[in-house]
């Protein structure tokens, strides 16, 4: 039998494998980085939302003090999402599945500095082994440089959030987290995109098959992914979660090479590092 933290690692490898698969509906879908991550977002709470409504109201019941916190990180995982997204449209999905790894080391620094701990000798080495093949590919791509760029800035929010989160679903239902989380970061990327630019109906509007890759999008690799992202942390560290994350490179560039061909335009010291 498995025990609890086998069986978390087990599942969280599935949703790192759904996650390496929004990378391929970001390409897939037609919209910039911003529309689609407000549909991700909102897609998803409205999803969990109806769950609230269909089994137990009680789900959105939050602390104030929670409530602060949650907002900061609801703000965190959009805009992870959006530079994350924004990197895929402006170098490849591959590259920007690669940088992703780096946060393994950056959470091997930021977490005992929040968490007021030591820093572990062994999260340092392993985070360094990452680090490596980031250089590398680094180098070999240099002319993806700010989609490079992008995707490291992306990948230490991703490590931020993990930790914020860590600490909130020790003493909080991780449900509830999720669907606050997810409304939050919606509507902050609202906000964003009308101070950022005049309101243009072409921008959100959806082509083909836009519609049901959204649609898996925000309920299968959002809603359900999501919560299980943050369930599983009552049981594994924010470094074991984001050394796991590392796989999800190998899965997307898997699924990108099968989907886009995208071994024609990569280095071979890529797939080295």
């Amino acid at each position: 039998m498995l025990n609890d933290r086998s069986k978390n690692l087990l599942l969280y490898h599935f949703v790192v494998f759904l996650y390496g698969f929004t990378s391929i509906l970001g390409g897939l879908i037609s919209l910039e980085a911003l529309p689609i991550v407000i549909y991700r977002m909102l897609t998803g709470a409205t999803g969990l939302a109806i769950f609230f409504l269909i089994v137990n109201p009680a789900y959105f019941s939050i602390n104030r003090k929670v409530f602060i916190k949650v907002f900061f990180s609801g703000i965190i995982i959009g805009a992870h999402w959006v530079t994350f997204f924004y990197a895929i449209k402006i170098s490849t999905i591959s590259i920007t599945l690669s940088m992703m790894s780096a946060g393994a080391l950056i959470t091997a620094f930021i977490d005992p500095l929040y968490n007021r701990k030591k820093i572990s000798p062994y999260e340092i080495f392993f985070g360094c082994i990452t680090i490596i093949g980031v250089v590398v590919i680094y180098k070999a791509e240099f002319e993806h440089f700010i989609g490079i760029t992008v995707a490291l800035f992306s990948a230490f929010l991703s490590s931020l959030f993990t930790i914020l989160n860590r600490s909130l679903v020790r003493k909080n239902n991780f449900i509830t987290l999720s669907f606050y989380e997810l409304l939050i970061g919606g509507v902050a990327c609202i906000v964003f995109y009308f101070l950022t630019n005049e309101f243009k109906s072409l921008d959100f509007e959806l082509k083909g098959y836009d519609f049901l890759w959204i649609l898996i999008l925000g309920i299968i690799c959002t809603s359900f992914a999501f919560n299980v992202s943050i369930k599983v942390l009552r049981h594994l560290s924010s470094f074991t979660v984001m050394m796991i994350i590392n796989l999800e490179p190998i899965y997307g560039i898997i699924l990108s090479i099968l989907i886009w061909k995208e071994e024609a335009f990569l280095s071979l010291n890529f797939y080295v590092g």
